[in-house]
């Protein structure tokens, strides 16, 4: 799909110009590791090529599932920055263009939505499906989606093989016992010597600095002087280390629900963080089951409805619900409520119409679909993404005492997702590949005022991250949203928000003080 151009002596004179003015842009700036200046001059001669190259719009796959009017196209990069001439891969975008008139277009505007190891494919349809949210910013902005290295259809990774991946029920995820943690740990070894196995020769390089080189290539090839960006989640890290290696190339950039930043932060202390905030906001979810206890007949207080989850998971443990949901299977699905306001009605009713007598409902939401390949495929990758990315970014810890000591404490008292989170990221204590040095994100030269945008009760990213980034990037503005948790502001309806976002994104507009909205309104039974 990529659009080759063949140089004459103009074309190449054009291409040695691109080159020499990329390398000498103030962007291109180290980033604190030893080869940061080797892999600057790589970024910098892919971002060149790419925009020689540009990107052949056609229409998507079929097999894609992005229908018409979104277009999809390829990228290509660097497999490594500091090698910009070995082997390459491609990465996947697609875009809606924008829906205004050629005076009301601004350029494009480029989407991650986290992970890592999630697709940003989908945000195209936000301008095709006339989501009133993005009404005014379409008429601005071409929506463009990727892929980032590592993920769907851009050289995707694998660490097992997917269908094994989904079966269940897995063990349950609190131990009872030293045996048990033996167990998890053996599983955990197995994982990352799989990922070695089945795509060890990517690993080294799946890392945020190398997706944020990444997005700089798409920028290019997308013909932008200067990046306009909306991250979330994850999404908001990877904003982060691209306005630190690449300050004078943003323009515009929004980013909701933060990762902090912090060096010491990344990622063995995220997540440790992260079973602290997912608890305050079970209980959050808790409180409103219990509130509406009308519609779910799970307990009248909070402390009711968590003794129904505590004898749930022991029912489920001794003896898994349609023989595939047991602990793990809950916590995966019941974690929803905890991320997302949109998903409170749906586990509630699910877990109500269990305690009514139909099982059902939970098994279909908990439980593995085998029959769903492409989607088994797809969750696989993601976790893959996930684990490669966050091993690699910076070191973890090698001793299991370590682990095992921050875990047993927090359990106590934040014990909904603890143990199960340490299983997700142990595979990092026994990583294959080079673990490298997180990204100092600071302010630099030429970087503009950033849009932060949180809510105070986030689980997955807590509150704490924002603040720090805001800190780091001068002349930023936070919009906070208060007593709220949903992951992920700017896709929900909160006016207070909603519209400091299309202003920004418009004008460039911040506003002089940072800002403080109510919360958007409590989903309804």
């Amino acid at each position: 799909m990529r659009r080759t151009a063949v140089l004459g002596s103009a074309g190449a004179l054009a291409a040695a110009t691109l080159i020499a003015g990329a390398m000498a842009a103030p962007s291109a700036t180290a980033d604190g590791r030893g080869h940061a200046g080797s892999e600057a001059h790589g970024a910098a001669v892919a971002a060149a090529r790419a925009a020689g190259a540009g990107i052949d719009w056609r229409d998507c796959p079929a097999d894609w599932a992005l229908a018409k009017p979104i277009q999809c196209g390829w990228v290509t990069v660097p497999v490594d920055y500091a090698h910009p001439d070995g082997r390459t891969i491609k990465l996947a975008v697609d875009r809606a263009v924008s829906t205004g008139t050629k005076s009301e277009r601004q350029g494009s505007l480029v989407y991650n939505p986290g992970g890592p190891g999630a697709s940003g494919m989908r945000f195209p349809a936000r301008t095709t499906t006339k989501s009133a949210l993005w009404v005014n910013t379409a008429k601005a902005y071409d929506f463009v989606g990727f892929d980032p290295r590592g993920v769907g259809h851009s050289a995707p990774v694998s660490c097992v093989d997917p269908q094994e991946y989904v079966s269940a029920p897995k063990a349950d995820p609190v131990p009872d016992s030293t045996a048990d943690k033996r167990v998890q740990r053996k599983l955990a070894a197995q994982y990352a010597a799989g990922c070695a196995k089945r795509s060890g020769a990517m690993l080294p390089y799946l890392t945020t600095p190398n997706t944020a080189r990444d997005l700089d290539v798409i920028r290019a090839a997308l013909g932008e002087k200067k990046l306009n960006y909306l991250g979330v989640s994850y999404g908001t890290y990877l904003g982060a280390v691209y306005g630190t290696l690449f300050p004078g190339h943003v323009r515009r950039m929004i980013v909701d629900s933060v990762v902090d930043p912090k060096k010491s932060n990344i990622w063995y202390e995220a997540n440790l963080n992260q079973d602290v905030a997912f608890q305050g906001r079970w209980h959050d979810w808790q409180a409103w089951v219990a509130a509406n206890d009308a519609a779910f007949h799970l307990g009248t207080t909070a402390a009711a409805v968590e003794q129904q989850w505590v004898k749930l998971r022991a029912e489920a443990k001794a003896h898994p619900i349609g023989g595939v949901v047991g602990p793990a299977e809950l916590v995966a699905f019941f974690q929803n409520a905890p991320y997302y306001d949109s998903s409170w009605a749906p586990v509630a009713k699910a877990w109500s119409q269990y305690l009514a007598g139909d099982p059902q409902p939970l098994i279909d939401a908990a439980g593995p679909d085998m029959s769903d390949t492409a989607g088994n495929i797809s969750a696989e990758n993601g976790t893959a993404v996930y684990t490669a990315v966050e091993c690699a970014d910076a070191k973890w810890p090698t001793d299991w005492r370590t682990w095992d000591r921050d875990n047993t404490r927090l359990n106590k008292d934040y014990p909904f997702l603890t143990w199960s989170n340490a299983w997700m990221n142990l595979p990092c204590a026994t990583w294959p590949a080079k673990q490298q040095t997180p990204v100092n994100v600071h302010t630099g030269k030429g970087l503009p005022p950033v849009l932060i945008v949180q809510s105070t009760r986030d689980a997955a990213t807590p509150f704490q991250g924002a603040v720090d980034l805001h800190k780091r990037f001068k002349g930023s503005r936070l919009v906070i949203e208060k007593d709220a948790g949903s992951h992920g502001v700017t896709g929900l309806v909160n006016p207070c928000i909603n519209t400091r976002v299309d202003r920004y994104l418009l004008t460039g507009g911040t506003g002089r003080h940072d800002v403080t909205c109510a919360p958007h309104a409590t989903p309804k039974p």
